[in-house]
């Protein structure tokens, strides 16, 4: 469970990513049904300023001795450099190895590899700065491409935003889909962006309303359990499936298979917490053709199978297995 969450500040750390991280774990949400989370902030001087990338100064309030029994510790991203604080990269070997999960934002990551917690593990970073850390962590398995990498007891993302997905990501891994998706809509973000869409989409803001795919993303929510083939969403948007297949990508950063799959698992992640329903129901609602189809879409997105994952966040008896 998912009970306490500490910062880790250097000198030279970008207050934007330091916030998304506040916003989402920081912040008292409990009127909204989020469980409440010990936050705290650390550095290895604490009560001392650290400047920022922006002009500014942050003063952790606790030491790095505040990390030892965290269940997460988040390192956003900070001016990149040669050498890190050899103390910070100890603090973070030390946790990790105590148990605690560790999550990246940005350039956050070049503190876990150099702390030489990314070796031979599948990572992300900010595409900006893929190269410099291929070169600079050459065991690392990094893919700049997606924004975000669980890799169990290790999250790394991308840019802000990313970190953002990430974040949520943690909290419905750990807490289920109604912490998450109620803190999204705090944030007025969305509340679900998988980890292997793209980091740089070509087209994120389309120039004009009626050039955008929404409308059709919209029928698609609405309609989860009816079958959509590339044809026929084509049809809706007027356009030629080739142009709507590039178009959805340009948009969205994913494939439409893909992002309704991701929908209709999330769809079913929600039932399953809050309803008694099923499977074979749950997965006719989704949009999954049969039980075992849900099974397996759910596994390979979730971890876990429908079942174990109600009996961790369900709050209702389900009137069959």
């Amino acid at each position: 469970m998912l009970r306490s969450v500490a910062v880790v500040l250097i000198d030279g750390v970008a207050p934007f990513e330091f916030g998304v991280v506040c916003e989402v774990f920081g912040i008292d949400r409990t009127e909204d049904g989020v469980p409440p989370f010990e936050f705290r902030v650390c550095g290895e001087r604490p009560g001392e300023p650290l400047r920022t990338n922006v002009g500014v100064q942050l003063i952790p309030e606790l030491g790095l001795d505040a990390l030892k029994d965290a269940d997460l510790i988040a390192v956003p991203a900070a001016r990149l450099r040669e050498h890190y604080p050899p103390a910070v990269l100890q603090a973070l070997r030390e946790a990790h190895a105590n148990g605690a999960t560790l999550l990246s934002v940005c350039s956050g990551a070049f503190l876990l590899g150099e702390a030489g917690l990314l070796d031979d593990r599948p990572c992300t970073v900010h595409w900006h700065h893929a190269a410099a850390f291929t070169e600079r962590f050459p065991r690392a398995e990094v893919d700049p491409n997606v924004l975000y990498v669980d890799d169990g007891d290790i999250v790394t993302s991308a840019g802000t935003a990313a970190g953002i997905d990430a974040c949520l990501h943690i909290v419905r891994r750990e807490l289920g889909t109604g912490p998450a998706t109620a803190i999204a809509r705090r944030m007025v973000v969305p509340p679900q962006r998988e980890g292997g869409q793209r980091q740089f989409i070509e087209m994120p803001v389309p120039t004009n309303a009626a050039m955008s795919l929404q409308p059709v993303l919209d029928q698609m929510l609405e309609s989860l359990d009816v079958e959509h083939t590339v044809a026929d969403l084509a049809r809706r948007a007027r356009l030629s499936e080739r142009t709507f297949a590039r178009r959805f990508v340009a948009e969205t950063g994913t494939t439409p298979v893909r992002w309704l799959t991701a929908q209709r698992v999330l769809h079913a992640r929600k039932l399953l917490e809050e309803t008694s329903l099923a499977v074979e129901e749950i997965a006719r609602r989704s949009g999954f053709s049969t039980a075992a189809l849900l099974r397996h879409h759910f596994y390979k997105d979730v971890g876990v199978s429908p079942n174990a994952y109600r009996r961790t966040f369900s709050n209702s008896t389900p009137t069959s297995a």
